[in-house]
């Protein structure tokens, strides 16, 4: 099965050597979203939500590329700088993602790329 690479101007342009997705076959993986503006390159300002809803938008802008949607994600990890902001991730994905919800893991970490309180990464399988 062969692969092909995706990319959106809509979405953040990679900041190391990987992708922003590949999709192999109908399954394509996107690499993690930070808070980066697509045009600017640079971290959006106003804290942990701004945060959020800019990572959430660069995801979809990819998964469009790709030929589908946030709906078609089965798979969902997220990344929080600090957990007690977790109820928050919840409220703001539930703006994203319907019913049924993609499986998912949220792991805290100690610091993220660029200075970033959240990042998300993802699987979608397209039908």
């Amino acid at each position: 099965m062969s692969k092909s690479i995706v990319s959106s101007a809509g979405a953040p342009a990679a900041i190391g050597p990987y992708s922003q997705a590949v999709k192999v076959g109908n399954t394509v993986y996107l690499s993690g979203q930070i808070a980066l503006d697509p045009v600017s390159g640079q971290l959006v300002e106003g804290g942990f939500e701004a945060q959020v809803h800019r990572a959430f938008r660069n995801m979809l802008a990819v998964a469009e590329a790709a030929g589908g949607s946030l709906a078609d994600v089965v798979k969902l990890t997220l990344f929080l700088t600090d957990l007690a902001d977790f109820p928050k991730a919840n409220e703001i994905m539930q703006t994203y993602f319907a019913q049924p919800y993609p499986a998912r893991s949220t792991v805290g970490v100690a610091s993220l790329p660029r200075g970033a309180l959240f990042e998300a990464e993802a699987v979608m399988v397209l039908a």
